[in-house]
């Protein structure tokens, strides 16, 4: 009985190894199995690859947006510190334009009497002589 015991065993083991390398090929029922996982693997691969795709563009989407807001950020920090100094110098133009303004008022309005007085004398010369 011992020689049928070992043989049986390594006849067991001979043919586990068989099976394990793949020598005996597999059953019609477990290759039409087989073939559907696959399917089904491909398929969510193109599934997964497409919210990759989405995720990858949102992503990136999301990254301008931030680079857009940061940098939306710094220039109204920059015309905040420059527009202060600009609209006072504007203050200090106009108040120049308008003394320029009233000094030319004035001086137009010296001119004009000084005009009448000389017309005036002159006219009631003329009448005299």
């Amino acid at each position: 009985m011992g020689i049928r015991r070992r043989w049986l065993g390594l006849t067991m083991v001979m043919g586990l190894a068989l099976l394990g390398t793949g020598c005996m090929s597999p059953s019609q029922e477990a290759q039409e199995r087989l073939a559907a996982l696959e399917a089904e693997g491909e398929a969510m691969d193109a599934v997964l690859d497409s919210v990759e795709e989405r995720l990858l563009g949102n992503q990136a989407m999301l990254q301008t947006w931030q680079e857009l807001g940061r940098r939306h950020q710094e220039v109204t920090q920059l015309h905040c510190e420059t527009s202060d100094p600009h609209m006072v110098a504007m203050m200090k133009h106009y108040k120049k334009q308008e003394d320029r303004a009233r000094q030319l008022k004035r001086r137009a309005r010296g001119v004009a009497s000084v005009d009448k007085a000389v017309l005036t004398s002159s006219k009631a010369r003329r009448g005299n002589n």
